[in-house]
């Protein structure tokens, strides 16, 4: 039986995010550095004998204690209460280090298939096959936990990497970035999509998937199920790019810096840039890694100019103008988890020692992973497929395909432009 929870007081989700991220950069700067748990195995013994051994298991439970009371934070702080959380969390949890172990088998290491994708399908399977009941679907944190992530993952963007990388793929990202959007977002307005699902679209094609379409729907206030909508879609095309775009190159004979600079700009997850990016060859490798690198910078930048543009132009489906859009407006409807990330890259590009980083950045990369991790395991969960459909058309999906193919096209013709 479903209970209420009385709502005491409540934070503004960005914020709480901004806070939660703040608390796990201090305390790692600190001196509390958490040991990352090994989920790499090739055969039965190795997964008996290491990551199931009593030490690693440790140092999993170790991990779920530390990550448990920051959801239950987030979770009150957000007007949530903690006893929906204290009820779902752990079996989020453990559906999650279920999937960090499939993705360790050192068979799935070599297609560099990341985890999200095992937790995504995990989700996916539970929360088709089985009826979940309303309050545990409610209790679920999906965006709390992805925006920690996104925080985390400003303290791996250093802008002496990015100057080192070089000014094409800077050049690159910021082309393809400014083309692929605005004809992604015209087909989506031809086909008649909602300009919210639009939004989500063009900027999951054109800058970085998943975080891409995470970060505009957090901007524009973005509904959920729209949400998983796009990201079922990033992830189910991503596959088939990373396995046969290299296979083309390698049939035209492609130059390894094109190649790799087609495989960064066109491919919507960072993995599957990099396990595309092996498969063809060092410097293919180390230029998709730059373009894709230069892209997820502009993550920040995309965000705060899609809450604008979104305050100028609030014409959501059926929803009229009702705020004129002022300085105030547009600071309500910033995302300020998107201060979270910058403040983090900010920090470690140029207060934090490089000693310190060497030290903190394997513990933050690790948590950074598992809270995505996470909040994929939590869309699994919360999304069916049956009612997703049902209450979305398929054009947003034929959006997609065509706004991907001009991405392929556009990327590889720049792509020649600048590294051939």
């Amino acid at each position: 039986m479903q209970t209420k929870e009385k709502k005491l007081f409540s934070v503004h989700e960005d914020w709480v995010v901004v806070i939660l991220g703040a608390i796990i950069i201090a305390l790692s700067v600190g001196g509390l550095i958490l040991a990352v748990p090994s989920f790499s195995w090739s055969n039965g013994s190795d997964l008996t004998n290491k990551v199931l051994s009593a030490s690693n298991l440790a140092t999993i439970g170790i991990q779920f204690l530390f990550v448990l009371p920051l959801a239950l934070a987030g979770s009150l702080l957000c007007g949530k209460g903690i006893g929906g959380t204290l009820r779902t969390f752990p079996l989020v949890y453990l559906l999650t280090v279920a999937a960090l172990i499939l993705s360790g088998n050192s068979g799935v290491k070599a297609l560099n298939l990341e985890a999200v994708i095992f937790s995504l399908v995990i989700g996916l399977l539970i929360g088709n096959l089985f009826r979940l009941p309303a309050w545990f679907k409610a209790a679920l944190s999906t965006e709390l936990y992805v925006k920690i992530g996104l925080v985390l993952l400003g303290t791996g963007v250093i802008f002496s990497d990015i100057l080192k990388a070089g000014s094409l793929g800077l050049l690159q990202a910021l082309v393809v970035v400014l083309s692929v959007w605005y004809f992604a977002f015209w087909v989506c307005k031809k086909l008649k999509v909602d300009q919210e699902m639009s939004m989500m679209i063009s900027s999951a094609v054109s800058i970085c998937g998943v975080s891409a379409a995470i970060a505009t729907s957090g901007a524009i206030k973005g509904d959920s199920k729209k949400l998983s909508y796009v990201i079922s879609m990033v992830l189910i095309t991503a596959i088939p790019m990373m396995i046969f775009m290299p296979y083309v190159a390698a049939w035209f004979n492609f130059p390894q810096a094109v190649t790799g600079a087609w495989l960064g700009g066109s491919i919507d997850t960072t993995g599957a840039v990099v396990a595309s990016g092996t498969l063809v060859g060092e410097e293919a490798l180390k230029i998709s890694t730059i373009v894709k690198f230069s892209q997820n910078v502009l993550l920040g930048l995309a965000a705060f100019a899609i809450s604008i543009y979104w305050t100028y132009n609030k014409q959501a489906e059926g929803a009229a103008q009702t705020e004129k859009p002022t300085l105030r407006v547009i600071w309500e409807r910033f995302p300020k988890f998107v201060l979270g990330f910058m403040a983090a890259s900010l920090l470690f590009s140029f207060v934090i020692s490089p000693e310190t980083n060497s030290l903190v950045k394997g513990s933050l990369k690790n948590l950074q992973g598992l809270w995505f991790a996470l909040a994929f395991t939590s869309i699994g969960l919360e999304t069916n497929f049956r009612e997703l459909f049902a209450q979305n058309s398929r054009k947003p999906l034929y959006a997609f395909l065509i706004a991907q193919g001009f991405n392929v096209v556009v990327t590889l013709v720049v792509a020649f432009l600048l590294f051939s």
